[in-house]
């Protein structure tokens, strides 16, 4: 009787074990999933690779772009971010690009950026409600000048000169292009007004001044710029300035532009100093930038800016305080930007988000 009822315990416990055994082996599959999953994602957050828009090669957006993108990749082992850089069109072609998420974060000039503000605030009034602006500020970089550079041989002292001239006046939608549309405007020009009209990339038009296809070219860049040096020391050519009516002109379409100098040293002792305009070049997300990873961005710029001030002539007098300065920025600051300008206390208050 015992070896029996012996018999049948052993024969439920194997019947026991058999059940229990494949829904233990599949919460064991399912938890090795889970770990497997979550390491998954940590290495892609870990490798995560941000796309910065610039500009044309020859231009200054480029290496700036491609000094910042070296000091993200630096603390790459801190932030798991590497930065690749692209070359653009500039401004407008960044703004567009970093909001269909071809692009991750952009190089703009304030100016165009505050002109995107007020027309998606506009549109919003249009349809009775209200809009979110989708990209935000991360810090502001370094000025650019708007700079008309001419063939000395072609007698132009002013703006107003350039009427009957050659004058390239680049590609729709630059920065370039809308300046010089503005100044034509305040006089009632029309493109038939000049003697011939190009529409140049910013790599070809130092070598068309030289070549003495075009007259005047005009330029919305940092100083000192290569391809500036370029035309002012292979051919004859200057800079001149804008009148005070110009610079007003400029000035009442937009509250990010202010007076600035050209200095001459930029590019020579001999030179005399430029009266002209300018703004900054900022940078600028999308607003679902993650913060982790905008606060990465703006932390690698910083707690490097010695080395950042190295790596080009433009960016030598640089102040970190000013450019993380609210009133310098066009659009609402990115929470993680602001996070980091909270952190070193630059500020003394919390700038908008």
């Amino acid at each position: 009787m015992l070896r029996r009822l012996l018999y049948f315990k052993r024969c439920w416990l194997l019947l026991f074990l058999a059940g229990m055994t494949p829904v233990y082996a599949e919460k064991q599959v399912i938890t090795n999933h889970v770990i497997a999953d979550k390491a998954s994602a940590s290495q892609i957050i870990r490798n995560q690779v941000i796309t910065l828009g610039t500009g044309g090669v020859t231009g200054l957006y480029y290496p700036t772009g491609g000094a910042l993108c070296r000091l993200v990749n630096q603390a790459r082992q801190e932030y798991g971010i590497r930065c690749a850089v692209r070359s653009t069109l500039g401004s407008m072609s960044n703004l567009e690009q970093v909001i269909n998420h071809e692009l991750d974060i952009g190089i703009a000039e304030a100016g165009q950026l505050y002109d995107f503000a007020k027309d998606t605030d506009k549109n919003a009034d249009n349809h009775g409600d209200e809009l979110d602006q989708p990209l935000r500020t991360l810090t502001s970089l370094y000025p650019e000048y708007v700079s008309i550079l001419v063939r000395s041989d072609a007698h132009i002292n002013s703006f107003d000169d350039l009427k009957h001239k050659r004058v390239n006046i680049g590609q729709s939608g630059t920065s370039q292009r809308l300046t010089i549309e503005l100044l034509m405007k305040a006089r009632g020009w029309q493109l038939s007004d000049f003697s011939g009209v190009s529409e140049l990339e910013p790599s070809e038009q130092a070598a068309a001044l030289c070549d003495n296809r075009i007259d005047a070219t005009l330029y919305v860049v940092g100083h000192p710029s290569g391809t500036i040096k370029e035309a002012l020391r292979d051919c004859s050519s200057q800079l001149i300035g804008l009148s005070k009516h110009d610079r007003e002109t400029l000035i009442l379409q937009n509250p990010f532009y202010g007076e600035m100098t050209i200095s001459g040293g930029f590019y020579s002792s001999d030179l005399t100093d430029v009266l002209t305009i300018g703004v900054n070049a900022t940078l600028f997300a999308r607003a679902d930038l993650p913060d982790d990873v905008a606060y990465a961005v703006v932390k690698s710029l910083f707690e490097q800016f010695d080395n950042f001030k190295k790596l080009h002539p433009a960016f030598r007098f640089l102040n970190p305080q000013q450019m993380m300065q609210p009133t310098t920025l066009p659009l609402p600051i990115h929470p993680g930007a602001a996070k980091y300008f909270r952190e070193v206390k630059y500020l003394s208050q919390t700038p908008p988000e």
